[in-house]
């Protein structure tokens, strides 16, 4: 035991003294922040460009219909030919000309209206120019079996139903997608985590059995107590370095906070509905609040506590499950060459779990395929992330599924390390020889 203390010592120290796990611990943050700040600036620079539309309107019914926007204006034209209107869109480098024809009624007028751009027209502005045509038709169509303008915009108004929970707590779209995609950030630096830190254990055999260090290292200590050094140790590394950034980004967040003056305590508003709204008894309605105060309101609501116990939890037992295999690789091979046929298995039930993690907890956090591959040993790690956000209990994941997930991965890790081990002690001491995976079978029985 004292030996594999030392073991885990030495490994930790060789990683977090090293210069490029110093730099990436504290810089990461950073070019993550303003990686996401650079994209929201350039997204806001690309979609506050304001596209001018030149309106050749030669019939009667279109007069008014076309209104600027805050993404699209309008320029209209008259008394010109369709040429004429063509090289004036042009010389004025206007985005394109929208050209309506002369017709006896408006379904001609329609069929024969043409959208003239220099190149493909994105879809938002012809969602748009296609809504103002739509909108027409319907109306004329309507006003022919009899009705008029005022029942047309009654009948056209848009519903939306409430919802609410049992307790009367509102309820809000796409809640559960942003939870998802929270927890899926969660779950994907689980998988870059084992993807990084199981090569630099594999890579750390590989230079240590290249090196011959390794005949020296084994006449001291048992295989075993080596592989499971290296990995612990590693794996210690790691949870320092999330715990580093875990903190930093704390920092920046509180920064920024400060920096925008943005004030919490706005968000600290009862989104309850009244009994009386919900019993269907008239009462005075209440101040409308912003759809955005109630979505912040929810991500606080969100438990952040138990997200990053479990991703610590899940971290640690799925990164001991595949470094297991890592280690088990790097000592089967002679250099990381070789090591290209055995990775993409062990990556395959990561990408798979991203995958289809994200298409099944999207639809259906709840359903056989997002339960299931959250109790798989190999996705589970991934997969509850994504579900976690919804919480324990009511709503979110029965807590029988969160004990049984871990209770699995801890036994599939016994087992992995004991299988992994077998290769290990027989790969370690192999040269020049380029293993297949009949020889890993092999080593299985020894």
């Amino acid at each position: 035991m004292n030996k594999l203390k030392l073991i885990i010592i030495r490994e930790y120290l060789a990683k977090v003294r090293n210069k490029s796990f110093v730099i990436m611990t504290f810089l990461s943050p950073i070019l993550m922040v303003a990686m996401i700040l650079l994209i929201a600036y350039l997204t806001k620079i690309n979609d506050s460009e304001k596209r001018i539309v030149t309106v050749l309107n030669e019939s009667d019914y279109f007069s008014n219909a076309f209104q600027p926007s805050e993404s699209i204006s309008y320029i209209k034209l008259r008394n010109l030919s369709l040429q004429e209107a063509k090289d004036s869109t042009i010389a004025m480098g206007n985005f394109g000309l929208l050209h309506i024809p002369r017709n006896s009624s408006l379904e001609e007028t329609t069929a024969e209206a043409f959208l003239f751009t220099k190149e493909s027209p994105a879809s938002m502005v012809l969602d748009r120019i296609e809504t103002i045509f739509q909108n027409r038709l319907r109306q004329n169509r309507l006003q022919k079996l009899g009705v008029s303008a005022a029942e047309f915009a009654n009948i056209d108004d848009e519903f939306e139903i409430k919802t609410a929970s049992f307790s009367g707590e509102k309820n809000l779209k796409g809640l559960n997608e942003i939870k998802a995609f929270i927890g899926g950030a969660f779950g994907y630096l689980i998988m870059m985590f084992i993807i990084i830190y199981g090569g630099f254990v594999m890579r750390s055999v590989i230079e240590e059995k290249t090196s011959r260090i390794i005949e020296v290292i084994i006449s001291s200590v048992k295989p075993f107590q080596l592989m499971l050094g290296k990995i612990i140790g590693t794996s210690l590394a790691g949870i320092t370095q999330f715990a580093i950034w875990i903190i930093s980004a704390s920092l920046l967040l509180f920064v920024s906070m400060a920096l925008l003056d943005i004030d919490v305590n706005t968000l600290n508003s009862n989104p309850m509905l009244t009994q009386n709204a919900m019993t269907g008894m008239a009462t005075m309605p209440a101040p409308v609040e912003s759809e955005l105060q109630f979505y912040a309101l929810e991500l606080f609501k969100i438990p952040w506590v138990l997200l990053i116990i479990s991703f610590i939890i899940y971290f640690v037992l799925g990164y001991l499950i595949y470094s297991s295999i890592y280690a088990a690789i790097g000592a089967a091979v002679d250099n990381e060459t070789d090591t290209q046929q055995f990775i993409f298995p062990i990556i395959l039930p990561l990408m798979l779990a991203i995958y289809v993690g994200f298409f099944s907890v999207f639809s259906n956090p709840h359903g056989p395929i997002a339960v299931g591959f959250s109790l798989f040993p190999l996705t589970s790690p991934i997969v509850m992330m994504m579900r976690l956000p919804s919480g324990i209990g009511e709503g979110g994941v029965p807590l029988w599924q969160l004990f049984t997930s871990i209770a699995l991965l801890a036994v599939t890790f016994l087992g992995i390390v004991w299988l992994a081990a077998k290769i290990y002690r027989v790969g370690i001491l192999m040269y020049g020889k380029k293993p297949s995976y009949k020889d890993l079978f092999k080593w299985l029985k020894y």
